[in-house]
């Protein structure tokens, strides 16, 4: 990855999903899978969410040196959300065909992102 350059995410669990099954042109098995993996995106990170939520609630007026330990408890569950969500998108690479990933690796250097590395591919079709 060139230094500073940005991964190229899928953004399952968004409201986008109906984007990437047209984009990718996704099977109905694929589909299926990332229908189930959104879903479960959402529930990990509705847990997250609740957990920050009540961190931020629990130390509303805090003095700041226990604000700036709280921040640091936040940041990580926001990355902890973040890498959730990468885990979906490789998850999805991982089970698409050749033409769908070299079509995917094209449009992130478009973009001038790095594409998300997955291990052989499911379906070599």
């Amino acid at each position: 990855m060139i230094w500073g350059q940005k991964e190229c995410p899928l953004g399952i669990g968004s409201v986008h999903d109906s984007d990437i099954v047209e984009i990718f042109q996704l099977n109905e098995e694929q589909q299926t899978k990332l229908k189930n993996w959104s879903a479960e995106l959402g529930i990990r990170n509705d847990m997250l969410k609740e957990k920050a939520r009540v961190l931020l609630k629990k130390h509303e007026e805090s003095p700041p040196d226990v604000l700036l330990t709280m921040s640091k408890k936040y940041r990580t569950i926001l990355d902890s959300m973040q890498s959730n969500s990468r885990m979906m998108d490789k998850r999805l690479l991982g089970i698409f065909n050749k033409k769908q990933y070299n079509f995917y690796v094209e449009l992130c250097s478009g973009l001038s992102l790095t594409p998300l590395y997955v291990d052989g591919l499911v379906n070599e079709n």
